[in-house]
């Protein structure tokens, strides 16, 4: 997936400017695709340009004119395209898992803080995920079609953050016990 899609994406249920697009990412999108606030606008100018999304100023009584997006006929066919093509899996690249590769070759301490550190933030997040769902999807049979794409992504994330959490106690348990025969 490339971010315009991502940002095609979210324009699917109505027109939003650049800022409400970027507080979208913030809260939902970009749990899954992150992107900076300046990708974003990069991104709408260019879509807009290729004719993918429409740009309408709306004027503002105290600030400058905002501008509000939406898909365009043109955009609904691309992401369509998209939508039918194989989906890819990005590969992971995380430093902690190479840093393992150095276990009984020096002192663990920092990486011990560093999987405590990623535990908790996995936990945060876990707990983030489990509001949203109680809040928003709590009866997932229940949910119009168009929303159930989302519950199954958040579904999605709830189970990696406790894949996640087992993990770093696994990796803490084994890695903080005594190894006298290594």
């Amino acid at each position: 997936m490339a971010l315009p899609h991502a940002i095609m994406t979210a324009l699917l249920e109505g027109e939003l400017s650049g800022y409400d697009l970027t507080r979208k990412f913030q809260t939902s999108l970009g749990f899954f695709w992150e992107a900076s606030h300046q990708q974003i606008y990069q991104e709408l100018r260019k879509l807009a340009d290729a004719g993918w999304l429409e740009a309408t100023p709306v004027p503002q009584a105290s600030r400058p004119d905002k501008v509000v997006y939406r898909l365009t006929g043109a955009g609904h066919a691309a992401l369509a395209d998209w939508l039918n093509e194989a989906s890819r899996r990005k590969p992971s690249k995380d430093d902690l898992f190479v840093k393992l590769y150095h276990v009984g070759h020096g002192d663990t301490g920092h990486l011990l803080g560093e999987i405590r550190q990623r535990r908790a933030h996995h936990e945060e997040r876990l707990a983030l995920y489990q509001r949203i769902r109680d809040r928003h999807y709590a009866e997932p049979g229940k949910l119009p079609r168009n929303r159930l794409g989302i519950y199954l992504a958040l579904a999605a994330g709830i189970r990696q953050e406790r894949m996640f959490i087992d993990w770093c106690d696994e990796a803490l348990d084994l890695l903080c016990s005594d190894r006298s025969t290594d």
